[in-house]
């Protein structure tokens, strides 16, 4: 039995997530910004679901989380950084007040609740769970703050795991295509500028006409996350969906066809030995 904490719980993947492990006999720590949204999902769970408040941009709250977590359940073995919402819009139509409080949620609150939580988690070798997405593997036009956003996470999470592997505790990315969870329909802003020079590319309908259109099944994407951090040797990156796969298939390959191709001009850069 492992005990978890979850961010972003009101909906989408955090609130499957927590059911999927409350159901299968986990303890787990749901949080939400407005713990109203989630204090009904957890009372047929009485005694293994606690549903606490948690805005991630408030790291008192995330420390509150973490002690509660084990003073309810003695420790602390499953964190799951998903709270976070996507920004839509050229680069040159996003301003400061729109891009920075992206940046607050989706990266800097990750980084203190997982802050918060490490000390728990390096006492029993758990699993952090960072909840990226396609956009986090590469970048597209019209989604380049969300994809900036992902793509810190990322990164963070890669050396997290370098860090982190001497106390045992695994960290898993994990990298969605697109599901049909409310994602689009209530976690997506649009960068108010919008500028005809960009119509093509900003990406302003795609929320509009994607949404509950999605291919992707949520409740079989938290099924493979589930084995993941079961597993004994859970993968580091994890995209999920045929859509994610693509993406990251596309990305090697054109990574792979740029190193080849500059090679020779852009490996000769040391000084001459003598």
């Amino acid at each position: 039995m492992k005990t978890w904490l979850i961010t972003g719980c009101s909906s989408g993947f955090g609130r499957r997530l927590a059911l999927a492990a409350a159901r299968r006999g986990d303890q787990v720590v749901a949080t939400a910004r407005d713990v109203k949204a989630i204090e009904e999902m957890a009372i047929p769970f009485s005694g293994r679901m606690i549903a606490l408040p948690l805005d991630v941009t408030d790291p008192a709250t995330a420390r509150s989380a973490v002690g509660r977590a084990i003073e309810t359940f003695g420790g602390l073995d499953v964190l799951v950084n998903n709270a976070g919402y996507g920004l839509f819009g050229a680069i040159e139509e996003g301003t400061a007040e729109e891009y920075r409080p992206m940046f607050e949620v989706n990266v800097f609150g990750l980084i203190e609740t997982t802050r918060a939580a490490l000390p728990a988690l390096r006492r029993r070798g758990g699993t952090i769970v960072n909840m990226s997405s396609g956009a986090g593997i590469a970048g597209s036009g019209g989604g380049g703050y969300y994809n900036a956003a992902k793509f810190a996470v990322e990164g963070l999470s890669e050396a997290l795991a370098g860090e982190l592997a001497p106390f045992g505790v695994r960290v898993v990315i994990a990298e969605p295509g697109p599901f049909r969870t409310d994602f689009l329909g209530r976690s997506i802003t649009l960068a108010a500028n919008e500028m005809p020079e960009y119509a093509a590319s900003s990406r302003r309908n795609y929320a509009e006409t994607n949404d509950g259109n999605q291919a992707g099944d949520p409740d079989r994407a938290v099924s493979v996350i589930l084995q993941a951090v079961d597993a004994q040797n859970p993968p580091l990156h994890l995209p999920l969906g045929p859509v994610a796969h693509a993406i990251a298939e596309r990305k090697l390959a054109a990574f792979r066809a740029d190193i080849d191709a500059w090679r020779d001009v852009s490996i000769d850069t040391d000084f001459d030995k003598p």
